[in-house]
């Protein structure tokens, strides 16, 4: 079926964020005399969430006060810089802008909590704003779970059928495929060590925003 609406995962899919949360982690490691950590090092775990970077960060059990601590401080230092560096990945603005003049609508479906969701986009002043925005607290479920990327369908009044989702991470394939979307993964994200999307079983590969560009075309009969 023609695709009618794309869906975007935000941290490493739409937006190249890792450069603001990794400054964050670093200067809230230096609070604790610790020493930055290398960008690559912290750019790969950026789409498992703050949980993934609080361990990168510190030595903390993730089941006490110090590791909670130290995650807070993370966040609010994030919440702060939110802008800093984020950008759309190189050709995304291209993609977007094609977005309304061929008739397809996009949107956000993303585990982010909209308290930085929020302002995140609002700082950036999208100049093709999306039809939906999904946080990782819209709903009681959050990705893996394909109940956001429903939602996000509902709300673009597009069947599931005709969405693709795409994303950077294998969760984010194996929600679009509950869904029942076409998923795209995409390798230019914050792919973790020794993980290879081309096992994920996603309708394709692209490594560029440019790449989804070429397939929505083949995949809406322009191509």
């Amino acid at each position: 079926m023609p695709v009618a609406a794309v869906l975007f995962d935000l941290d490493g899919t739409l937006l190249d964020t890792a450069p603001d949360l990794a400054r964050a982690l670093n200067r809230v490691r230096a609070t604790y005399g610790h020493g930055p950590l290398p960008y690559a090092a912290v750019r790969e775990q950026v789409s498992n969430g703050s949980y993934a970077l609080t361990r990168l960060g510190f030595d903390f059990a993730e089941d006490s006060p110090e590791f909670a601590t130290a995650r807070c401080a993370l966040l609010a230092r994030y919440r702060e810089h939110l802008a800093e560096a984020t950008v759309l990945f190189p050709g995304m603005q291209q993609l977007l802008a094609a977005c309304a003049p061929s008739g397809l609508r996009w949107g956000i479906v993303t585990n982010k909590p909209g308290w930085l969701t929020d302002p995140l986009l609002a700082q950036l002043a999208l100049a093709v704003p999306p039809g939906c925005v999904v946080s990782g607290d819209t709903l009681a479920q959050r990705k893996p779970h394909p109940a956001p990327l429903l939602h996000a369908a509902q709300l673009l009044g597009c069947e599931p059928a005709v969405c693709v989702y795409i994303g950077d991470a294998e969760s984010d394939i194996a929600a679009g495929r509950s869904a029942g979307m076409y998923t795209l993964a995409a390798s230019y994200g914050y792919l973790s060590p020794g993980a290879d999307p081309h096992t994920w079983l996603a309708d394709a590969v692209v490594d560029s925003p440019a790449a989804i560009a070429a397939w929505l075309a083949q995949h809406r009969g322009e191509a």
